[in-house]
């Protein structure tokens, strides 16, 4: 079954991809992937803990349930990469979309796009949709 993927960290980049790829899966009739990717001070995410994305994703899974939602959440365990993870998901669950939440970087940070949002949008067989938060 064709999906739409989505890398997800609690934080309000992860929100607003989250938000996006929802949105997107409902008009095409796909299924919504959501991927976890949680990390501790590198890639996405502002290392926040497994519990906060736990209780978060959750949270999430119950509203997608309760609105008849197809989608299934992808946990990577261990010393993972997430932009391989999101690539991954992308390759086995037929990815037509992958939304990534990027975050505001100061203007020398502008020069180097995120390292895991830079290999998805190198590397995916599909295309990708890059979303700030707040927009």
């Amino acid at each position: 079954m064709a999906s739409v993927i989505v890398g997800y960290v609690p934080a309000p980049e992860g929100a607003a991809a989250l938000d996006h790829a929802r949105r997107e899966a409902d008009l095409s009739k796909n299924r919504l992937v959501i991927v976890s990717v949680r990390t501790t001070g590198r890639g996405l995410g502002h290392g926040h803990g497994h519990e906060d994305a736990s209780d978060e994703l959750e949270r999430i899974a119950g509203e997608l349930e309760a609105s008849g939602s197809d989608f299934m959440v992808i946990h990577p365990e261990g010393d993972y990469d997430p932009a391989d993870e999101i690539l991954s998901a992308a390759a086995l669950n037929d990815g037509q979309l992958i939304v990534v939440g990027l975050r505001h970087r100061t203007p020398v940070g502008k020069l180097i796009l995120g390292s895991t949002a830079q290999r998805v949008l190198l590397e995916a067989p599909c295309p990708v949709l890059c979303v700030k938060a707040g927009q």
